[in-house]
């Protein structure tokens, strides 16, 4: 079934098709709309709606629901995902799946409720305290909000781990069309969450441990998990990159962006290309890399000051020049924008060749 959707709507309409059946948050602009489908959709499945007195208590009530085994979301912007950062870790501390959804705005401090990705950072390399890491997935579309809210569900419970889609004020307000997924079967009790039945009454959630040696134990079954995870579940989409001079990378409503940009560089005898990453967590390092081997010159594009950019730079390791295109507080460049750079990339390779 195919519906007219924007983003944060649809977000909902992906999660209560994984099952998800709790919502906790507390609404702020671009994110608010998640919370308004939230509280229409979740009572017509029989799940749960509460707005929380703050974006503290509603990552702690989605604390709650995850340690009973309820498949919960919450959602926010870059203000109130700041007050949730102490209750992601104690989720990834305690190994408890839950989604939560960060619609970026422009920042810091209050900023403005304009588009922006300055959240990479926060997210992406875990803004809470201690060694732990969010599974982070990135939509490019509306329709991608829709399926990555249900992969998202389905890697927190396959790793037991907050698992995060980042979006941006452009995807959260934009409308496409949405091809619905089919709703997945009801979920079956977890063997080690806290349901008040007798077989889970030994059950403990906790994220504490006083001995230091249990504790480096921990961290280090948390570290396997998220080599595993690496290993395992990179997304990634090339386009126009296997016989390109340039590769832009750039993700979220700035690989759209860009995407125009590749096109019309093609047209005009540059041949570029894109790889846009889909999971921030985890990182697709090997395959950036190995694009990287065959071009002259990376380009990076993003709506903050270089937080993407560490991370391509990491993966490319010298093995092209690397140039960053950064826009923030809310502006967005242009497919010609974007282009005037190409050109100039294309240019400076012409000047190395003469």
């Amino acid at each position: 079934m195919k519906r007219m959707l924007t983003g944060n709507v649809a977000v909902v309409e992906g999660a209560v098709r994984a099952g998800c059946r709790a919502f906790f948050g507390y609404p702020i602009t671009p994110a608010s709309e998640i919370a308004e489908a939230a509280a229409d959709l979740m009572p017509k499945v029989g799940g749960v709606f509460l707005q929380a007195e703050s974006e503290i208590a509603a990552i702690q009530m989605a604390y709650g629901a995850a340690s009973a085994g309820v498949r919960v979301l919450t959602a926010s912007s870059g203000p109130g995902i700041s007050l949730m950062q102490e209750g992601i870790s104690y989720l990834a501390g305690a190994e408890l799946p839950c989604v939560i959804v960060d619609v970026m705005r422009g920042g810091p401090g209050l900023g403005n409720i304009g588009p922006e990705q300055g959240d990479y950072f926060q997210m992406v390399k875990g803004g809470g305290h201690g060694n732990y890491r969010n599974i982070v997935l990135a939509p490019g579309s509306v329709p991608e909000m829709c399926d990555l809210t249900v992969r998202a569900f389905d890697l927190a419970d396959r790793y037991r781990n907050p698992a995060v889609v980042l979006a941006d004020g452009v995807l959260g307000q934009m409308m496409e069309s949405v091809e619905l997924p089919q709703a997945v079967a009801a979920e079956l009790p977890k063997s080690w969450a806290v349901t008040g039945e007798a077989a889970t009454r030994r059950n403990l959630i906790s994220s504490i441990f006083l001995e230091p040696a249990d504790l480096e134990a921990h961290v280090g079954r948390l570290a396997e998990k998220y080599r595993r995870l690496e290993e395992a579940e990179c997304s990634w989409q090339d386009y126009c990159a296997s016989d390109a001079d340039v590769l832009v990378v750039s993700y979220g409503i700035t690989s759209r962006v860009a995407r125009a940009a590749v096109d019309r560089a093609r047209r005009e005898g540059l041949n570029a290309g894109m790889l846009r990453p889909i999971t921030l967590y985890p990182f697709p390092t090997q395959a950036l890399r190995q694009a990287a081997s065959s071009v002259a010159a990376v380009l990076v594009v993003e709506l903050s000051t270089g937080q993407l950019l560490e991370d391509v730079r990491l993966a490319v390791e010298g093995r092209a020049s690397i140039t960053h295109m950064s826009r923030t507080g809310g502006m967005i460049p242009t497919s010609e924008d974007v282009l005037a750079v190409l050109g100039k990339i294309g240019l400076k390779r012409v000047r190395c060749y003469a």
